[in-house]
């Protein structure tokens, strides 16, 4: 078994009333791919009073 602890990354999937977060540092927008294909829409990857934090804006 690893002692190796990974920081918990927070989730956020919303609409446009929250690309406006308030206190988010270190902003990117970036274009993910997986094996499950890319996401819908960029993807913000950000801080939030120092908690990594990801978040991918969907619509309708």
């Amino acid at each position: 078994m690893s002692n190796n602890k990974q920081t918990p990354v927070l989730g956020i999937i919303g609409g446009s009333g929250v690309y406006d977060i308030e206190g988010l540092t270190h902003k990117r927008w970036e274009r993910v791919h997986s094996p499950f294909g890319e996401a819908s829409d960029e993807l913000l990857f950000a801080e939030l009073d120092g908690q990594r934090m990801v978040f991918l804006p969907r619509h309708g």
